[in-house]
């Protein structure tokens, strides 16, 4: 005898209801965003060389040095975030004569401050090159990255659109931004460093948002398609498309921060800001493809339906 098929609508009844809860989800979105928006408008953020300019060492020592060994040595001036380069093209170099620091913008007596450290501490070196350089992400290739960014939203709501409706795009896009000022309310509040892999990370951070959204709103056009009716309920067409995708999406998410930790932990010091910065887009990822972009599909399906109905009937 065949088993009575069972609704797919019916089969997550009673679960929590995350789209009736919309309001708080949005509400937590912007309590960190708006303290953000506040925060870089006041204090701003930590730029890097890469955006400042500094300057340049490089060195070749009697004898071979470790990182840490120079990096103990810049952490005595607060110059942790320098970027010192070993020897060698290989990242596995763990000890060479020859280094290349790059720190901020040094005055000559600061200069001359962190030689004669480098010398006591460490041993005697040769100069082979000292100049200051400008910054190397200027102000109109972060305008290129701003506009390429802009023109890449455009193209995932004319693409999404097409594969499935308007709405679904404009969501998309909207968690997207979300993720971003997120991201940037969060480096501009723990004053982290903001250099060229801050930017990677941003977008490392889109790429895996976009792929968690579009997978619910896969989901979400499917059952559309198999099990809902015209003037149904879309809170709990969104919930059941969110629950059945919910795995995958917790697999995902907690694979790639299970990386993104240990890249923090265990990598160097010049990777720690670039992890953390896919930590905290890789959480919001996941909390924008589940309670911002959904809840905001459903608020303009409805709205859509609603101006539909109210517009009078063709004689």
């Amino acid at each position: 005898m065949a088993k009575p098929k069972i609704n797919i609508m019916e089969k997550y009844e009673g679960r929590f209801d995350i789209m009736g809860r919309a309001k708080i989800w949005f509400t937590i979105s912007l309590l960190v965003i708006i303290p953000g928006i506040f925060s870089m408008f006041t204090q701003g953020f930590n730029f890097g060389i890469d955006f400042t300019g500094g300057t340049i060492m490089d060195l070749k020592f009697d004898n071979t040095v470790t990182l840490t060994q120079v990096r103990d040595v810049m952490n005595k001036y607060d110059l942790g975030n320098a970027t010192i380069q070993l020897a060698g093209d290989e990242s596995a170099v763990a000890e060479s004569q020859n280094v290349m620091i790059r720190t901020a913008d040094l005055e000559e007596t600061e200069r001359k401050a962190v030689m004669a450290t480098l010398r006591e501490d460490i041993g005697e070196f040769t100069v082979l090159r000292e100049e200051k350089v400008g910054a190397t992400i200027g102000s109109e290739l972060i305008m290129d990255a701003v506009m390429a960014t802009v023109i890449s939203w455009v193209l995932i709501i004319a693409y999404v659109s097409y594969r499935f409706e308007w709405r679904f795009g404009v969501s998309a896009v909207v968690a997207l931004i979300h993720d971003i000022f997120v991201v940037l309310a969060i480096f501009s509040f723990t004053q982290k460093q903001v250099d060229s892999s801050f930017v990677a990370a941003v977008l490392t951070v889109i790429g895996y948002s976009i792929n968690d959204t579009i997978v619910i709103f896969d989901r979400i056009r499917e059952n559309l398609r198999l099990h809902f009716r015209r003037g149904g309920d879309l809170n709990k067409l969104a919930n059941v498309s969110i629950y059945q995708t919910l795995t995958r999406s917790m697999y995902t998410v907690f694979t790639c921060l299970f990386t993104t930790f240990a890249l923090y932990w265990f990598g160097g010091d010049t990777t720690k800001d670039f992890a953390f910065a896919l930590i905290v887009g890789f959480f919001s990822g996941c909390y924008s493809s589940i309670f911002v972009a959904s809840p905001l599909w459903v608020i303009f399906r409805k709205k859509g339906e609603a101006k539909k109905a109210a517009q009078p009937a063709k004689a």
